[in-house]
């Protein structure tokens, strides 16, 4: 109900009035001498009997004076309001306009909204404030339009939503007013209105006291009645109120929102024990899943996944997917269109009638509505015309609220996981939604711990393509930069102690020169950071105060600046040579693994993670467990290890290929660690990445960080060379199948003949391993 500013109280009705039947009586009296009229004798009928009853034409103060003797001659005053054909079928009543009352009415009429006292019951949507406020602004309209010929505003929409005690929900009723025979007099003098109180007025439409001070309704008499006439609009109503709530966010995942919506659904179809459900499609598991509080609510996939029903359940699912024709089944229990167990699930639940429509949108289904009754025949093939006009509707609020979800999904993810190989998102999917669902089940309760993300019996690969000796050229290039820099900032110093005789000048020479020494034995990182410290805090300061007083200085000073670089503010000639050079390699390589890595999920879904620091590594998990319900055999190992060898050769030769456009000459070893027993992984959410789970597989883990620095057997010769693939392993099977790999890459021509067998030194808690190395064709 909208509020209002009506400041009379609820019994005061302001205006003097009464119930009169003259208003209609003289409607009449204008037929009875109109020879043409078809009306002339019923005209004709009234007059007479009205000479046996002229208390009619006087004021009706007490309707229950209106007895046996005038009803035949109020019936035939009505058929020009109530034809007799309507009595059944419209809801149509007259009702006085000092009293709530009807003293006329059709049947509809009555069972709709009378009391036994013919009283107009008051509508659930409206107290009786507002119900006597819209009778008085109706008046004053009457009363602006007839005196002051003000064109008035038309009257709002005004719906009365009022229960239905035979079905035990409610209706929703249009009420149209009719004043036709409704009569205002002044009985006062008329008051005066300038145009900017009637604009006043108008512009206050809702405070009634502005209006009665400005038309005092003692100046007026009110008499006769008006027709009220009820025209059901619940549909439309209820149609729109459902729009309104599944725009609304959240309203598909809580359940009692859930149930009012069900509670629409009943009063649109007129039946009480309706049942709504939901079921939405999980469009990743291609599957109708029962998300609980997560989206769904469906009354029909409620049992086990590994029950008969279930499957019965989801074999219609799936076909009403597949063809988008609702299923009506009329009656459960006879019904043969149902799979086996689905009729006796069905019928445990109470449910005899069921209506399924498949949710779309846009192209893409994403769920089932479902309609049950436990009545046969409450909905049956004509009820599809209605479900249709509601089905877009649940459509747009599964999606919006899927949309929610996954967000939310994704926030979880993004504050316990951060990025997620898309392989594995269907797990970590599950473990949010879990998460969520515990955290809805204990609100204001202390926050459930996420559960572990374990992928068990997996099978690691792991290559690294290193670029040799990186750390000595870094430090050679940092070496040689700052020594560079140090005989810049040294000149300038020479120069400024010849003209300017300041013992800081000759003090901070001798350190610059000091600094220089100590870098041709050799340079610690922490050494270089103080230098640059020292020249960027006491020696460039000093600069800016030669350049201003001694204008033969400015020269050396700028050849000093022009030699840094404007970003960094320090001399970076040979370590950004360096770095363009690692980056071209690095981006090389993760340039051609990204696009290789396409095609081997094409091969079989796995995991794939790679770490570019001096070179690149990669890691391959393949297996069961990752992928879920897609089958796994060891073919599918021995196909990636194979394109994981081809991979490397290849990445060997690319690198090589890029000398001549490296400014410093940097060369890559490639390196392939076999384990052949699988493990499993887990995910550690402390450093957000996975690692090998179990004391056992630890040891993978401690070969992988050690390898690529070994050396061979007795000898001083890394294991590990340019233009070489070593392969290391630790059983005779392993080699065996890695031989098979190098005959055939050899005879591809990527490979060059000869295969080395070498025994690797032992590693700090680790020893035996092996090794196979190759000369790879650049």
């Amino acid at each position: 109900m909208q509020s209002n500013h009506f400041q009379i109280s609820v019994s005061s009705f302001p205006f003097k009035a009464h119930l009169s039947l003259k208003p209609i009586i003289t409607y009449w009296q204008q037929f009875q001498d109109d020879c043409k009229s078809s009306f002339m004798l019923c005209a004709q009928e009234i007059n007479r009997q009205l000479k046996e009853l002229p208390e009619l034409l006087e004021p009706i103060t007490d309707l229950t004076k209106l007895d046996s003797r005038h009803h035949c001659l109020i019936d035939l005053l009505m058929t020009a309001i109530f034809p007799p054909a309507t009595h059944q079928s419209e809801a149509s009543g007259a009702v006085g306009p000092l009293y709530d009352a009807s003293f006329y009415h059709t049947q509809p009429f009555k069972q709709i909204i009378l009391n036994d006292h013919n009283h107009l019951k008051r509508p659930l949507n409206i107290d009786e404030h507002g119900m006597l406020f819209n009778r008085v602004r109706m008046l004053y309209l009457m009363i602006l339009e007839k005196f002051y010929q003000v064109q008035v505003p038309h009257e709002e929409f005004l719906i009365y939503t009022v229960p239905d005690y035979q079905l035990g929900l409610y209706r929703h009723y249009n009420v149209v007013l009719n004043t036709m025979f409704l009569d205002i007099t002044p009985i006062k003098e008329l008051p005066k209105l300038s145009e900017d109180d009637i604009q006043t007025m108008l512009e206050d439409i809702r405070d009634m006291d502005i209006w009665m001070e400005l038309l005092p309704p003692e100046h007026f008499e009110v008499s006769g009645f008006y027709i009220m006439n009820l025209v059901d609009v619940t549909d439309q109503e209820v149609l729109s109120s459902l729009k309104n709530d599944l725009l609304e966010r959240d309203v598909m995942l809580a359940p009692d929102r859930f149930e009012q919506l069900q509670e629409k659904i009943r009063i649109l179809f007129k039946r009480p024990h309706l049942q709504l459900g939901v079921a939405a499609f999980h469009k990743n598991k291609s599957a109708f899943v029962n998300f609980g509080n997560k989206i769904n609510h469906s009354f029909l996939l409620q049992s086990e996944i590994t029950s008969s029903s279930y499957a019965g359940f989801k074999a219609i699912y799936d076909e009403l997917v597949v063809e988008g024709v609702p299923l009506v089944v009329k009656n459960v229990e006879t019904s043969h269109e149902l799979p086996e167990g689905v009729r006796e699930e069905m019928l445990s639940m109470g449910i005899r009638n069921i209506v399924l429509a498949l949710l779309r949108y846009g192209d893409e289904p994403i769920g089932i509505l479902e309609l049950g009754s436990p009545n046969p025949g409450d909905l049956d093939n004509f009820s599809i015309a209605k479900v249709e006009q509601f089905l877009p509707l649940f459509s747009v609020a599964v999606n919006r609220n899927s949309e929610e979800i996954e967000a939310r999904v994704q926030s979880v993810i993004r504050e316990k996981f951060t990025a997620i190989h898309p392989i594995l998102e269907w797990r970590f999917r599950e473990a949010a939604l879990n998460l969520l669902e515990k955290m809805n089940a204990s609100p204001g309760g202390p926050t459930p711990e996420m559960e572990p993300i374990v992928f068990s019996d997996v099978y690691p690969l792991y290559a690294v393509a290193d670029v040799r000796g990186s750390s000595t050229e870094r430090n050679t290039a940092i070496l040689g930069d700052l020594m560079e820099h140090l005989h810049l900032a040294e000149l300038v110093l020479k120069k400024a102690v010849e003209v300017h005789s300041l013992p800081i000048l000759d003090e901070l020479r001798f350190s610059v020169a000091k600094h220089l020494r100590q870098l041709k034995k050799g340079v610690l990182v922490q050494d270089g950071i103080m230098i640059f410290e020292t020249l960027r805090t006491q020696v460039e300061p000093m600069f800016q105060f030669l350049e201003a007083t001694h204008p033969d200085l400015v020269t050396y000073i700028q050849a000093y600046r022009e030699a840094m670089d404007p970003h960094l503010g320090i001399l970076y000639k040979r370590r950004k040579a360096f770095e363009e050079s690692l980056t071209l390699i690095n981006e090389t390589i993760t340039e051609y693994l990204e696009q290789e890595e396409l095609t081997a999920q094409e091969m079989y879904p796995h995991y794939f993670e790679r770490f570019v620091t001096d070179g690149v590594e990669f890691n391959i998990y393949v297996g069961q467990s990752l992928v879920g319900n897609q089958p796994f055999d060891l073919m599918f190992l021995r196909n990636l290890r194979l394109w994981q060898l081809m991979v490397v050769c290849e990445v060997a030769r690319r690198t090589h290929a890029l000398k001549p456009q490296l400014k410093v000459p940097l060369e890559t070893t490639q390196l392939i660690l076999i384990h052949s027993q699988p493990l499993a992984i887990k995910f550690r959410q402390d450093e957000r990445k996975f690692d090998v789970d179990g004391a056992y597989n630890i040891r993978y883990e401690i070969v992988k960080k050690r390898i690529d620095k070994a050396l061979i057997r007795d000898t001083e010769e890394r294991l590990t060379q340019p233009g070489k693939i070593a392969i290391v392993y630790s059983q005779a099977r392993e080699a065996n199948e890695y031989l098979e790999y190098i005959e055939y890459l050899q005879n591809k021509d990527v490979l060059t003949e000869g295969i080395e067998q070498l025994e690797v030194e032992d590693l700090q808690g680790v020893s035996g391993l092996k090794a196979l190395r190759v000369q790879i064709k650049c």
